[in-house]
């Protein structure tokens, strides 16, 4: 069911099986990857998380990280660069724009006063520290 709900994928794969090469798609308009496809790395230490999550192609400017609580939500906008030079006419492009965010629920709330962020070669890696527990108070019975 999946397939029949992006843009045309029906008729592509109908045309990819029957007359490979003959039926070119648009120069714009491939599908934005799903949010499965930022990829994570999540490891456990007694006091921190640590992710490393890929996000190729995109500018740090462009990378938005927020926490509540024990959610963390990372969310990507990727912008395509369109250059074209005199004489010359594009085929086929097929870099996309848009964004992609993907949210997930850690087993204990983050400090975020403590969380950090690091953005190299495609990859974010990020550095969340558990909140630490303030203990349990007693409540006084009236």
């Amino acid at each position: 069911m999946n397939s029949l709900m992006t843009r045309g994928s029906l008729f592509d794969d109908f045309f990819r099986d029957v007359a490979p090469g003959f039926y070119v798609r648009p120069l714009h308009g491939d599908n934005l990857p799903a949010p499965s496809q930022i990829k994570v790395d999540l490891k456990e230490t007694d006091k921190a998380y640590t992710v490393q999550a890929e996000v190729p192609g995109v500018s740090k400017e462009d990378i938005h990280v927020s926490i509540e609580g024990n959610v963390v939500t990372l969310r990507a906008e990727v912008k395509q660069q369109d250059s074209q030079s005199e004489g010359e006419k594009v085929l086929r492009t097929e870099r996309y724009y848009g964004a992609v965010a993907r949210s997930f629920q850690l087993p204990q709330d983050i400090d975020q006063t403590q969380a950090k962020a690091k953005y190299d070669n495609g990859v974010l890696s990020l550095t969340l520290p558990k909140k630490t527990a303030s203990g349990s108070q007693r409540l006084a019975i009236e």
